[in-house]
């Protein structure tokens, strides 16, 4: 069953991102060197050998910044980047960013991660893709906006020194989660996630 299945499982007990120039009398202009690219650090996967490394912060996507029936399934896409992001680093600070302290799935999914990166410990898999996302587009009577995401997720792994020390099942079968998000000055905020199939 699909991420709140599993996080459940692995945080309780789962065992074994130019100066114009003027006159004669004005300064002669320098020239600035071209500053030199450095190159980006490679990205690396998570393996049974150690933990992913230099994983990239999703960027959002300028839809997701818009205020309209596209941008919130945009925004919904984009939450679950950063839920995959949090998976391979165990940094889950840029999804509490966007999300609200009733955020049941947020919860679990917090837990799950301070599980798997405790006592030097690292995930591998548990990513989550979205099948689809779609949204109505209604303002409920709390002021929010519902959004349906249709998604799988890969099976999970969960290591430590000594080697594997838990594992959960991923989906083939599209489970459906519900986001419900608010539009603040901010952009688009997750008040709430819960799963309503699996």
């Amino acid at each position: 069953m699909l991420f709140l299945s599993a996080c459940s499982e692995a945080a309780g007990d789962p065992g074994p991102a130019e100066s114009p120039t003027g006159g004669t009398s004005s300064p002669t202009p320098t020239s600035t060197p071209t500053p030199t690219p450095t190159p980006s650090a490679t990205y690396k996967p998570a393996s049974a050998e150690g933990p992913a490394e230099n994983v990239p912060l999703p960027v959002m996507p300028e839809e997701a910044k818009v205020q309209s029936k596209e941008g919130l399934e945009a925004f919904a896409r984009y939450w679950y980047d950063l839920i995959n992001y949090g998976f391979e680093t165990g940094d889950v600070e840029p999804i509490k960013a966007i999300s609200g302290p009733e955020c049941v799935v947020c919860d679990t999914f917090y837990r799950t991660v301070d599980y798997g990166f405790d006592e030097a410990g690292w995930i591998l898999g548990g990513s989550i893709k979205v099948e689809d996302a779609f949204s109505e587009y209604i303002l409920t009577s709390d002021g929010r906006y519902q959004v349906l995401v249709q998604q799988t997720q890969i099976p999970t792994s969960y290591y430590g020194p000594t080697g594997i020390t838990a594992s959960a099942d991923g989906t083939t079968e599209p489970a459906v989660q519900m986001m419900e998000a608010r539009y603040t000055s901010a952009g688009w905020y997750a008040e709430d996630v819960v799963t309503i199939w699996s």
